[in-house]
């Protein structure tokens, strides 16, 4: 039995994990997320699991000081919907929030993980205010499409 917060989520547990994962890599291309840049350096990756430990999905964060680049954030399909991609971000955010950041950037070319992003009080945002740190990463840069939206969020616990 899955243990569950009082809005009937379950908890979840994070345990890091290398970019060179090729489970990461497997569940980023069957999101259709990009892959080419996992194993650079500066990137942390986490895979999400519930208390009993049934897979959930994955994310990852590049830091940049007070900024971070919120990525590769893949909820398997059979928990969509479902508060999984909720609970997963609020997770990675607290952990980049623990190593300085303040606030938190993530790009996206899917409606529906825009519309997701601004429920959870994220907004759209140029790309041209964004923190060039944040406008140089291989994200921003190249591998999503210059069409892909910049949402951000400040980061508060």
């Amino acid at each position: 039995m899955t243990a569950t917060r009082d809005d009937g989520t379950p908890f979840l547990r994070d345990d890091p994990t290398r970019g060179d994962s090729p489970d990461l890599a497997a569940a980023l291309r069957a999101a259709g997320l990009p892959t080419a840049d996992l194993a650079d350096p500066g990137r942390t990756f986490f895979h999400y699991t519930t208390l009993d430990r049934h897979g959930v999905g994955w994310g990852g964060f590049e830091l940049y000081g007070a900024d971070v680049l919120l990525r590769s954030l893949a909820v398997m399909p059979r928990f969509h919907g479902r508060g999984y991609g909720r609970n997963l971000t609020a997770l990675l955010m607290r952990r980049a929030y623990d190593q300085g950041a303040r606030q938190a950037y993530a790009l996206t070319s899917d409606p529906k993980a825009s519309a997701f992003f601004e429920r959870l009080g994220f907004a759209a945002c140029d790309r041209a205010s964004a923190p060039a740190t944040i406008q140089n990463t291989r994200q921003a840069s190249g591998l999503c499409p210059a069409s892909a939206t910049l949402l951000t969020k400040r980061i508060t616990f």
